[in-house]
């Protein structure tokens, strides 16, 4: 066996692959879901832990570095290790962390907690994606990764509205202690019936890539989250020392990951980006993944310090539009089996910088509810008829032996890419903002959206790349 064969996959019914693909479909959907849940609650955490809203912040965006920082090691355990030990590993990982967040007395187990849910989590995406394109055949992936959309994209989306319902009623505990059952449930279900095996490799772990790997998204991430707290003068760094060690470890990385290509195993193999499909859906998903993060964290702060609305009505408020992505998934997976990304990549693209150039023209501090409410529903419909095709394109176009790398850089570039958008759009809220000591005005929002239009405008060019018909798949 070669240096880049991938483990065989082992046959399996359509029933079983059916089974096995619904359960890592649950477990991510509730995995990712936690992403996005603190959102609504920073301002309730701020209070009752006593911490800044920089410092807060951190229980979103220590998520985002810890997956940023792990997601790129995927690649290797889907290698070396069984689909059937990744799932367990990862459930066991995530049911802790819950437990951990739901325990805290403070602000410092909580942000552990979050981060051992991380670590869960970054395993989870990657062997999700990857068990779809090596289980499914080619011409109902469309389909199945419409699935994988809602897990990536909706799961964030309805987290603001369900922490917006517990925390109307509850403790913000019960944000991780209604989650804690689900995931006990779902790891025994996965100790079960999860019966995908399948054989490994008996490859070597580069640690010196793994260090570069740490430093370069790691880096990357905490710079960009600690740019908003640094414009508040909170910040302990300033973000420019992070950012510079992270692009220069990025360097060192690809070269050692490019000389491992000739010589052995790469932690992250880079052939993935000759593939110029991969490359073309990989950078328009980057950009929607920031609009939609960033989207995520304006309009909770927006509605609940300017509009001075509960986090009850801003978790409803964001409701509808995660119940039209969730229903819009599915849908535009079985188009795009039938007619490519093109036709559905194109009109979402623009529908997207639509929508965010509506926020942008519209936010003021008498803003209907209803209107943000209008102009989520054209975002995530925007957003729909982009990430389904995007992420089945970007795949679907890889050789089977480097999908699983594929579908890790997928992964790990979407992760850095939510931190990015959170921590540009909260920075510009906080810099422009006309009124100092407050977490968002309506200046500040302005601009921050304002921003995110103008990406959203870039990304229209771009989608013009997109293959202009269906082609089929590489066989796994």
């Amino acid at each position: 066996m070669t240096a880049h064969d991938a483990p065989p996959t082992p046959a399996v019914t359509t029933r079983a692959a059916s089974t096995v693909i619904w359960l890592l479909v649950g477990s991510a959907f509730v995995m990712i879901l936690n992403e996005t849940i603190m959102s609504v609650a920073l301002p309730v955490l701020v209070v009752d832990l006593d911490v800044p809203v920089g410092t807060a912040q951190w229980l979103t965006s220590g998520f985002l570095l810890t997956m940023s920082v792990i997601i790129p090691i995927t690649g290797f355990l889907l290698q070396r290790l069984t689909p059937r030990t990744v799932y367990l590993m990862s459930m066991t990982l995530f049911s802790l962390g819950t437990l951990i967040s739901a325990v805290s007395p403070g602000f410092g187990l909580l942000l552990v907690g979050r981060i051992v849910q991380a670590l869960g989590t970054a395993v989870m995406i990657p062997l999700l994606m990857t068990s779809v394109i090596r289980l499914v055949p080619a011409d109902q992936r469309g389909a199945k990764m419409g699935m994988i959309s809602l897990v990536i994209a909706v799961a964030p989306a309805i987290g603001p509205t369900i922490s917006g319902v517990i925390l109307s009623f509850l403790s913000w505990r019960w944000m991780f202690l209604c989650v804690l059952p689900i995931a006990l449930i779902a790891l025994a279900a996965g100790a079960v019936f999860l019966k995908l095996d399948g054989e490994t490799r008996a490859i070597r772990l580069d640690w010196l890539s793994v260090v570069l790997s740490a430093l370069a998204f790691g880096g990357l991430v905490f710079g960009l989250s600690t740019i908003g707290e640094a414009a508040r003068g909170e910040a302990a760094v300033p973000p420019w020392l992070p950012i510079v060690v992270g692009v220069a470890a990025m360097a060192l990385f690809v070269l050692r990951q490019l000389r491992l290509q000739r010589t052995g195993n790469p932690l992250l193999d880079m052939r993935p980006f000759t593939h110029r499909v991969f490359s073309v859906a990989l950078g328009l998903s980057v950009l929607g993944m920031m609009s939609l993060f960033g989207v995520l964290i304006l309009l909770p702060l927006f509605m609940q310090d300017v509009l001075k609305v509960s986090a009850f009505v801003t978790g409803i408020a964001v409701l509808p539009g995660g119940l039209v992505m969730g229903l819009l998934g599915p849908f535009v997976g079985k188009l795009y089996d039938r007619v490519g990304a093109r036709p559905l990549v194109l009109p979402g693209v623009a529908v997207l910088a639509l929508a965010l150039w509506g926020f942008a023209l519209v936010v003021g501090e008498g803003t209907p509810v209803l209107v943000l409410v209008g102009l989520h529903i054209v975002l995530v419909m925007g957003l729909s008829f982009m990430l389904t095709p995007l992420m089945t394109d970007a795949l679907g176009s890889l050789p089977g032996e480097i999908d699983s790398h594929g579908s890790a850089i997928l992964a790990t570039l979407q992760q850095v890419a939510g931190a990015a958008g959170t921590a540009l759009f909260v920075t510009l809220m906080v810099l422009f903002a006309s009124t100092p000591d407050v977490a968002a005005d309506a200046t500040g929002t302005h601009a921050a959206f304002l921003c995110a239009a103008i990406i959203g405008t870039i990304a229209i060019p771009f989608s013009l790349l997109v293959g202009g018909k269906k082609k089929e798949s590489v066989s796994a």
